[in-house]
């Protein structure tokens, strides 16, 4: 029993992947499509644009010199002057032992130092040496100066377990920096799986399956029911309701009848229709939403990471305290072995493990933190600015309810109870797949009615349909059931079917003999949840903002359900990107929540970006961070995050920052004077220690309570 009502609504969910097509667009050259990855390794490369020392990386770049080094580091570690020195321990020699630093060392140096002495030549050749810099100039010196020992060209202490180990952590550090930062943005690619791969074109009334590239203007076109759009078109023949949720976010089906337009990646309904194409390619309005979510994703601004800042400024100031080092001791005793060492020391001691450290393991933890809330952070930008955030804006299907017709109200006549009448409603309906009937079903399963036994069921053209349950003869439609049977409405109904209207909801009727026993009031329900996230985001001082495509009547009862003050309704997807752009004048900081497609520009453009994770593919591609447990309540945890981890980044910076103030002038000998020289082996160790000293605290953000 597959009918369908006069009232109809959704045929399936906004964001649903129910109708997406199997195979992703093929791209062609006269269609005009971005190409899939070429927008991927535009969304890398522009994701990395703040971060200049790492433009270009990615984890695999690290995580394999990171475990050879690692392993190789040991022995060099065990075989160290220092760890003789410092614990008392002595490795057995054997012929060859001496050799172990060296060699192991050199290959540290060459294979897991390379991509930092690579790095370095692109900082420095751009002007902004960096991280990249600073970590290079520490292993050359350390590694060149340790050979030089070993070759009996100057006397001293060399640095190969320190050239190793400063190697193995700062490639951890960025290990664990570009698995946080994620793979690029994968939006485009989603957005062309919309469209289908073959469409069946009309010629001379004959039905062929042609590639959707060859698709031209005025090509007729058949669209069966349940099929995807081809192009925006015209409908020219046929009608139906069409789902174009992921496009305009209009909660419910669209009626199209012949003479309407129709858009490209829409899904249509139940009915069959025939269509002439009016715009291909990039003219459509799908490739004009690729475009706009492209520029959006190429336009935010990226920060430099604070550590990149501080590596900078030392970097000059390493340089310069080295110089002097090399100046006030050649003064004072010539240029000698222990001038060297003491150069040598200072530009070791100027890069710290704990600067390479301190942001990273921040934020390893507070992604596996977020994670484990159900919280999936891809850009770890989206995060750090979170705590920054003045606005919040919610996109309302699927977001802020869930994205699916439920009854909201009913009410019945005088000579029946609701429950009564509501297992009489779904009984008649309850072999229906239609949304509205299924909402109907729902409801009263979820008051564990019991529903009687239906014959006679037929379907009645235009109104509804109609069923004999124990002998009573009922009716069940939308406003034109009461229309074509001249029922008059009752003054009890009135008021209240007045406010429904007024709220945009869907109403159904059931009648028995011209008398109208109960109406139900169906729309898409507000999540449970929702009430509670605006709570508590308005008590961070947070201002809220509702943002939709879904009509103003619908738009204005949602938001008074849930306190909003600042509505914004039957926003189509390329004025979304325009209300995120006005709310960011002045400097004001954006954060947009949504679930669908038509939120993909807007998500892109906003300064955090979240996706509801039960949304689409390409909305959760184009945001920063994705609500695994679709729970809205999590932004105001990603908020108090975001706040943490800074927090924590700023603690640990400072840490790593503070080392080098004092180790530094105490490496170059400021305390000579007075008798006090830094030992090389005993600054490499104070450097160890405030490696330990910052992950511990980066282990401290573990404790934070989310819940």
């Amino acid at each position: 029993m597959n009918h369908i009502h006069e009232h109809e609504t959704h045929t399936s969910q906004p964001g649903s992947n129910e109708h997406r097509p199997h195979q992703s667009l093929p791209v062609d050259t006269n269609n005009h499509h971005h190409t899939p990855n070429t927008q991927a390794n535009h969304g890398s490369q522009h994701h990395h644009s703040g971060h200049e020392g790492h433009a270009g990386h990615h984890a695999d770049m690290f995580k394999r010199p990171f475990w050879i080094s690692l392993v190789l580091s040991i022995p060099v570690v065990l075989t160290a002057p220092m760890l003789h020195m410092a614990l008392g321990l002595q490795m057995p020699a054997f012929p060859g032992s001496n050799w172990i630093a060296p060699v192991l060392g050199s290959i540290i140096f060459w294979y897991g130092g390379w991509v930092f002495l690579s790095g370095a030549f692109s900082e420095v050749r751009s002007g902004k040496p960096g991280m990249m810099t600073l970590v290079s100039l520490a292993i050359s010196t350390a590694y060149f100066y340790s050979v030089a020992v070993t070759f009996h060209l100057v006397q001293g202490m060399d640095f190969y377990w320190e050239m190793a180990t400063l190697v193995t952590i700062m490639l951890l550090g960025h290990w664990m920096e570009m698995r946080a930062i994620g793979s690029a943005q994968s939006a485009l690619r989603e957005l062309a799986k919309l469209l289908p791969d073959m469409a069946e074109r009309i010629t001379n009334g004959t039905i062929e399956q042609v590639p959707v590239s060859q698709l031209q203007e005025h090509d007729l076109v058949l669209v069966r029911p349940g099929g995807q759009i081809p192009a925006d078109a015209r409908i020219v023949e046929g009608k139906s309701q069409v789902n174009e949720s992921m496009i305009t976010g209009e909660s419910r089906p669209v009626q199209k009848r012949t003479g309407d337009d129709v858009i490209a990646g829409t899904v249509n309904g139940n009915g069959s229709l025939r269509l002439q194409i009016t715009q291909t390619g990039d003219k459509t309005m799908l490739a004009g939403i690729m475009r706009l979510v492209e520029e959006a994703q190429h336009s935010r601004s990226q920060a430099q990471a604070l550590a990149d800042r501080a590596a900078y400024w030392l970097t000059f100031i390493a340089g310069g305290t080295a110089l002097l080092t090399l100046i006030a001791w050649t003064l004072v005793q010539g240029f000698n072995d222990a001038t060297l060492e003491r150069v040598v020391t200072t530009l070791v001691v100027a890069c710290p493990h704990a600067l390479g450290l301190a942001i990273p393991l921040v934020i390893a933890i507070s992604t596996a933190l977020s994670a484990r809330h159900g919280i999936l952070v891809r850009d770890r930008l989206a995060l750090e600015q979170a705590r920054l955030l003045n606005v919040v804006v919610f996109d309302k299907t699927g977001t802020l309810t869930q994205g699916k017709q439920g009854l909201v109200a009913m009410q019945a006549a005088e000579d029946i109870s609701e429950d009564e009448a509501l297992a009489l409603v779904a009984a008649i309906e309850g072999d229906s797949e239609h949304i509205i009937a299924r909402a109907l079903v729902a409801a009263a399963h979820g008051k564990h009615l019991a529903l009687p036994p239906v014959s006679n069921f037929q379907a009645l053209s235009g109104k509804g349909v109609q069923a004999q349950i124990n002998g009573r003869i009922l009716k069940v439609g939308g406003p034109r059931l009461l229309e074509q049977d001249g029922i008059q409405l009752p003054t009890t109904f009135a008021e209240q079917f007045r406010e429904w209207g007024s709220r945009g909801q869907t109403v159904v009727y059931l009648v028995e003999e011209q008398h109208l026993l109960a109406a139900f009031s169906l729309a898409d329900i507000i999540r449970e949840e929702s009430r509670e996230a605006i709570a508590a985001l308005k008590q961070q001082g947070l201002r809220v903002a509702m943002l939709t495509g879904d009509s103003h009547e619908v738009a204005t009862w949602v938001a008074r359900e849930l306190d909003i003050t600042e509505v914004f309704a039957q926003v189509l997807p390329e004025h979304k990107i325009e209300k995120i752009r006005a709310l960011q004048q002045g400097g004001t900081k954006v954060a947009m929540v949504g679930d669908g497609i038509n939120d993909a520009p807007a998500l892109a453009q906003a300064n955090v970006g979240i996706a509801i994770g039960a949304g689409t593919d390409v909305a959760r591609a184009s945001a920063g961070i994705v609500l695994v447990k679709n729970d809205p309540r999590d932004i105001a945890r990603i908020i108090m995050l975001s706040k943490a981890s800074y927090r924590k980044m700023l603690q640990n910076l400072s840490w790593a920052v503070g080392y080098n103030a004092i180790a530094l002038p105490l490496a170059a000998g400021v305390l000579a004077p007075i008798g006090f020289v830094l030992p090389a082996a005993f600054g490499a160790l104070l450097m160890s220690l405030s490696t330990i000293i910052v992950a511990l605290n980066a282990q401290t953000l573990r404790r934070l309570h989310l819940a």
